[in-house]
C-alpha cells in the first residue's frame, strides 16, 4: 500500500475500534441506564438507518464535486458530536437527535472512505485494499467490544459516558488522519464508461441506465437483507426462542462470526481474487444457504442441546465466511462499474441500498418472529440466499471481462532462444 492508503486504513481501523466500544451496549444504555425504556431504545436504533436514508442521496454528488476528503472530515465531526451527545444526554428528544447525528455522520463517512480507497488503488490492487479495510474494521470492532465490556458497568452511568467519549475521540482521530491524506488519481478500467455533460449535474439518470449497476444494487439489497439485516432481529430471536440458546452462547456465536472473518479473510482473498467476481458472489449465496439450513436444523434438534448450539455457532461462522468472500468482490465491483466522475455517487447509491436492507431486514425478521412463524422465516431466507446465486450469475452476463475478473492469471511458457547462426566464411 502507498502512504495515502496506509493512513486511510489506519484511520478506518481506529474508528471501528471506537465504534466497538458502544455498538453492543447502546440498547441497554438507552433503555436501562438512562431509564428511557425499550421503546425509545428501538427508536434510537431505527434513527441510525433513517438518518442515513436522508443524507446518502446527496452525499455522492458532493463527493464527486468537492472530493472525498472534506466530506469524510465533515462526517467524522458530525459523528463525533452525535456520539458525545448520546453519552451526555438524558432526555428522549436529545437522545434521538444525537442518534440521528451519529447515523448521518457514519453514513457520510462510509462512501467517502470507499471513494478514497478507489482513488488510492488500481483495478489490480483494489480487491486487496477493500479486503484489508473489511478485515481491520472487524478486528477493530471486536477488540473495541471486548475492551468496552471490561469498562461498562450498568450501576455507574459514568462508565457509559467514557465509552461514548472514546468513540467520539476515535472519530476525530479518523478526521485528522483523513485530512492529511493527499489523494492520487489512479488508473481505472481499460475503456471506462464516460460521463456526459447532460448528466454531470445529477448523474442519477446515468446510473439507472447502467443495467449492471442496477442489478448489483438489487443483489446488494438481497445480500444485506439476508445476512446483516437478520443478526440483531430474526436470527437472534430464532436462536433464543426455537433453539433455546442462552444469551451468553449467542455472544459466543457472534464472536465466532468475527473470528471467522479475521482468521479467514486473507486466506479467502488468495482463493477468490483470480476468479470471476460474479461466480464468487454466487458461491456466497450457496454458503449462506447452508448457513440457514444449519439454523433450521438447530431448531429441529433443540432437544440435543450441544448439537443445536454447534449448529447455531456454525451458522454465524458460515455467515462470516461469506462476508470474507464478499469484501474483495462487491465494493471493488461498484468502483469498476462507475464512470470516472461518478465514483462518489455510485458508492453512495450502493450504501443507500445497504441502509434500506438494514432498515427493512430487522423489521421483517421481527414481525415474523413476533408471529412465531419460524418455519416460514427459514424458508424465506433460504430462498433469498439461493436468489443471491441466481442474480449473481445473471449479473455476470452484463459485466465485461475486466470488470468480472480484473486479475487474470497468465501462464508463461519458458523456451530456449533460437541459436544464432554462425557467419559464413
Amino acid at each position: 500500500m502507498g502512504a495515502a492508503l496506509r493512513r486511510i486504513q489506519l484511520g478506518n481501523a481506529l474508528s471501528a475500534f471506537g465504534n466497538g466500544f458502544t455498538v453492543p451496549f447502546t440498547f441497554v444504555y438507552v433503555s436501562e441506564v438512562r431509564g428511557l425504556g425499550a421503546g425509545t431504545a428501538g427508536v434510537v436504533l431505527a434513527t441510525f438507518a433513517v438518518a442515513a436514508l436522508f443524507v446518502l442521496p446527496f452525499t455522492g454528488r458532493v463527493i464527486d464535486r468537492r472530493g472525498p476528503v472534506p466530506v469524510a472530515v465533515a462526517g467524522t465531526v458530525l459523528a463525533a458530536s452525535g456520539s458525545l451527545g448520546l453519552g451526555l444526554s438524558g432526555s428522549e428528544p436529545v437522545v434521538i437527535a444525537a442518534a440521528g447525528a451519529l447515523g448521518a455522520g457514519i453514513s457520510v463517512v462510509q462512501p467517502a472512505l470507499a471513494t478514497m480507497i478507489v482513488w488510492c488503488s488500481t483495478t489490480v490492487t483494489r480487491s486487496r485494499a477493500f479486503a484489508t479495510q473489511f478485515f481491520l474494521a472487524n478486528l477493530g470492532l471486536g477488540v473495541g467490544g471486548l475492551m468496552g465490556g471490561l469498562i461498562v458497568d450498568t450501576a455507574h452511568p459514568s462508565s457509559f459516558i467514557r465509552l461514548f467519549a472514546i468513540e467520539a475521540a476515535m472519530f476525530l482521530v479518523l478526521g485528522a488522519v483523513v485530512a492529511t491524506v493527499r489523494l492520487p488519481r489512479t488508473a481505472r478500467l481499460e475503456g471506462p464508461v464516460t460521463d456526459t455533460g447532460a448528466d454531470a449535474a445529477g448523474g442519477w439518470r446515468l446510473l439507472l441506465q447502467n443495467r449492471a449497476m442496477v442489478m448489483l444494487c438489487v443483489l446488494g439489497f438481497v445480500l444485506f437483507f439476508a445476512c446483516y439485516g437478520q443478526f440483531e432481529s430474526g436470527l437472534s430471536a430464532f436462536a433464543v426462542t426455537v433453539t433455546h440458546v442462552s444469551p451468553a452462547m449467542l455472544g459466543v456465536a457472534l464472536a465466532a462470526n468475527t473470528a471467522t472473518i479475521v482468521l479467514a479473510q486473507f486466506v479467502v482473498l488468495r482463493l477468490v481474487e483470480y476468479r470471476r467476481r460474479s461466480r464468487v458472489i454466487a458461491a456466497v449465496g450457496l454458503v449462506w444457504t447452508v448457513a440457514w439450513l444449519a439454523a433450521g436444523a438447530s431448531g429441529l434438534v433443540h432437544s440435543h442441546h450441544a448439537v443445536a448450539v454447534v449448529a447455531i455457532i456454525s451458522t454465524y461462522a458460515l455467515f462470516g465466511l461469506g462476508e470474507a468472500m464478499l469484501a474483495p468482490t462487491v465494493s471493488p465491483l461498484v468502483a469498476d462499474l462507475a464512470p470516472e466522475r461518478m465514483v462518489g455517487r455510485y458508492n453512495a447509491a450502493f450504501a443507500l441500498v445497504k441502509q434500506l436492507a438494514l432498515a427493512i431486514g430487522p423489521a421483517v425478521g421481527g414481525l415474523i418472529a413476533a408471529a412465531g412463524a419460524y418455519d416460514v422465516y427459514v424458508v424465506l431466507l433460504v430462498g433469498c440466499s439461493l436468489g443471491v446465486s441466481v442474480i449473481a450469475l445473471r449479473l455476470g452476463r452484463h459485466l465485461s471481462a475486466s470488470q468480472d475478473a480484473p486479475i487474470r492469471p497468465t501462464r508463461v511458457v519458458a523456451h530456449s532462444p533460437a541459436p544464432t547462426p554462425e557467419p559464413a566464411h
